[in-house]
């Protein structure tokens, strides 16, 4: 199995915190985030970050909710190029082969949290559209690697990235973004193989989180999240 979860050395850890500050100040100044009960994060330990997603500002945005490394997977083709890749890997990132098996990406997810390390986790899998985290769009993947690792699930609203980056458009533009950060959701123990039944109960239970975080998140902002646009491709 890859290394996924080598520890950054002392250079590392002093640049990465520099490249967080910098982005951290960006964010603050472009898209005047405010996070909402961050006091919900674990005090330690790994834990899920799921985050509703519609936007691709989601992942650079929804990081600054916290100066700890969060882990994320990224095409493995990005790490090609060495210094992209070498960047990537330095802000939490880790290659996964598109078009591999999903339990081979699972299995990576795991050991990043055995390590203790925080990993984030969309569970409505690509971007979405609309106000509401809909059932069918929901994947299992956040609940069956909380409930493999004992991992608790974070769920968290973003609410305005999408006006920063509307679908359907290559631009990006000031906007206010808004983070809610809800209660975490700790898995029950089971001991040998997961029950399929206790992956869709965790499942279901994280969808409705997510909507209350979510609709807290789009109540402060003031507005609701965009529509698809009718003419919008869908992604891979």
């Amino acid at each position: 199995m890859k290394d996924y979860g080598k520890k950054l050395s002392l250079s590392e850890r002093v640049t990465y915190r520099f490249a967080w500050s910098v982005l951290w100040a960006l964010s603050k100044i472009i898209f005047r985030f405010r996070v909402v009960d961050k006091k919900n994060f674990p005090a330690e330990g790994a834990y899920i970050l799921s985050p509703v997603h519609r936007s691709y500002l989601d992942t650079p945005v929804g990081g600054m909710v916290t100066a700890r490394r969060q882990r994320f997977m990224g095409k493995e083709s990005l790490w090609k190029n060495k210094f992209s890749g070498t960047l990537l890997s330095l802000v939490g990132a880790f290659p996964v082969e598109r078009g591999t098996a999903d339990r081979a990406a699972l299995r990576a997810c795991q050991e990043i949290l055995e390590r203790g390390e925080p990993l984030v986790m969309f569970p409505e899998g690509t971007r979405r559209h609309g106000p509401i985290v809909k059932k069918e769009e929901m994947h299992a993947g956040p609940a069956f690697v909380s409930l493999r690792t004992g991992t608790p699930i974070v769920p968290m609203g973003i609410a305005g990235t999408d006006y920063a980056w509307p679908p359907g458009t290559s631009k990006i533009k000031p906007h206010k973004v808004i983070l809610v950060v809800g209660e975490p959701i700790y898995p029950k123990v089971f001991e040998g193989r997961v029950p399929r039944r206790a992956v869709d109960e965790l499942t279901e239970e994280l969808r409705q989180k997510l909507q209350v975080v979510f609709d807290q998140a789009q109540e402060i902002l003031g507005k609701p999240a965009l529509p698809e646009p009718s003419n919008l491709e869908k992604d891979d």
